[in-house]
Formats: structure tokens, C-alpha cells, sequence
């Protein structure tokens, strides 16, 4: 290759879905859009590179790599979901290091992108929120930085999440990430005043589409996520130009 040249990074097919925080529906959210891709005939993967409170069960929801594995469709066990378990119900970094492990950030996007490569779309579920940290100073917005998705943000339907959900997208926003679309769930069928302005000032002060999800079960998620705009979200990343990557070279 000459000197000055450039080569384009190939960009990955998929989304990329963090929360306003721990139990706002991320994991619900990120199995509507695998669940309702797989539906439609895709091969689809998910990912959710660190999953911790293996050590908690019970609920009618299984735990996050057990709902994203029962409807992904490239073959993959929970173990291949989630790669990095951990049992107690702590941050990530927080979990490796109590069992005397270390996760090492960059391996984390990089098997991401193998099961992107083995699929059609990649769903790849973070951990909390955008600031949670997986490894050292890495935190969750870096590895959806390091993927460059199309990110869609989770997020509760009442009191509190207009801020909440405003921060995440300042927070996205800030690292360059595109904030495709808010998730509100799990909506209700009748919404009081307060979730339909909430609805309505996330929309117009985050400058973003905001839709929502009803209330489901783990084996009707895909019913509900047909109903989501999951073709205008993948069209962002396919429409995209990738990202150029200069040589080490001199020019």
C-alpha cells in the first residue's frame, strides 16, 4: 500500500444496547430485537461480554444470557453470550477482581466482532450503564465505541427517567456514538400523564425518536419487538460510511 494511504474499517451489522441503568429492561429490550431479527429469518448473535449475579435466580425472567441465547439463532450456548461470568451481583470490574481474574478490554471487542462475523446482525447487550466500568479505566461506552453501532438506550417509563435518559445520550453523544433510538419499557396500556410527557421531552430535548415496548414474557419478546423500528436502526449502520483507519506509514 503507498504511503498516505487509507483503508476502510469494515463495519459491523447490529445494535448496540446500554440502559439508563441496572433494571430498567435493557436485557428485555435486547431479546425483543434479537427474538424479532431471528423471527424474520436472520441469523442473528448475541453478545453480552460480561453478565455477574449468576448467584441470583428465580423469576419469571431467566437471567440475561439464558433469555438472549433461548432466541439467537447462530448456535450459540449461554457461555458464548457471555463469555465473562461472574457470580456475585457487582459491577464487572468489581466481580473479576474478587475472583482473582483480569478481563482484558480490547478481547472483548474482539469477540464480539467474531460472532458478528459468523451472523447477519450482532446484538450486543452492555452491562448497566455507559459508564460502568469492565476492565481497569474501560467502561462500556468504550467497547460500544470501539464496535461503532448504532446504540438504542433502555429506559424506564416514570419519575426520574427524563434525566436519566438525557445523561445517557449526552454521554453517548460525547464519544461520538449515534443515539438511534429510546426504548421505553415496559409501557403500559393505558400511560398516565407523567409517562406520556416523559415520552414527549425525552423526544424533543434529546433530539432522538423514543418508542416503546409493552409489558411481555420470555416467550413472546419477539411478538413485541416486531412492533420496534429495528430496520430504521440497522439502516443507520448500513448507510454509514465506515470508519477510515490511516496506515502507520508516513505522508
Amino acid at each position: 500500500m503507498e504511503a498516505g494511504s487509507i483503508s476502510p474499517v469494515a463495519r459491523l451489522r447490529g445494535i448496540f444496547v446500554t440502559g439508563t441503568g441496572t433494571g430498567v429492561g435493557k436485557s428485555v429490550v435486547s431479546a425483543a430485537i434479537v427474538a424479532a431479527l431471528a423471527a424474520r429469518g436472520e441469523k442473528v448473535a448475541a453478545f453480552k461480554p460480561v453478565i455477574t449475579g449468576l448467584d441470583e435466580r428465580g423469576g419469571e425472567w431467566p437471567l440475561d444470557d439464558e433469555l438472549l441465547a433461548k432466541h439467537a439463532t447462530a448456535g450459540q450456548s449461554r457461555e458464548e453470550v457471555a463469555p465473562h461470568r461472574f457470580g456475585p451481583p457487582v459491577s464487572p470490574h468489581l466481580a473479576a477482581e474478587m475472583a482473582g481474574e483480569q478481563i482484558e478490554a480490547l478481547q472483548l471487542a474482539r469477540e464480539a466482532r467474531e460472532w458478528a462475523e459468523k451472523a447477519d446482525a450482532l446484538v450486543c447487550e452492555g452491562i448497566g450503564g455507559l459508564m460502568v466500568p469492565l476492565a481497569g479505566g474501560f467502561v462500556v461506552r468504550d467497547l460500544a465505541v470501539e464496535l461503532d453501532l448504532p446504540l438504542v438506550i433502555a429506559a424506564q417509563t416514570g419519575l426520574g427517567t427524563i434525566n436519566h435518559t438525557l445523561l445517557t445520550i449526552e454521554a453517548a453523544r460525547a464519544a461520538g456514538l449515534n443515539v438511534t433510538g429510546v426504548v421505553l419499557t415496559p409501557w403500559p396500556d393505558e400511560p398516565d400523564r407523567m409517562q406520556k410527557n416523559n415520552r414527549e421531552t425525552i423526544g424533543r430535548l434529546g433530539d432522538v425518536s423514543v418508542c416503546v415496548l409493552p409489558e411481555t414474557s420470555p416467550d413472546q419478546v419477539g411478538e413485541a419487538g416486531a412492533e420496534l423500528p429495528v430496520d430504521d436502526w440497522l439502516e443507520v449502520a448500513e448507510n454509514t460510511p465506515p470508519d477510515i483507519a490511516e496506515t502507520d506509514e508516513e505522508h
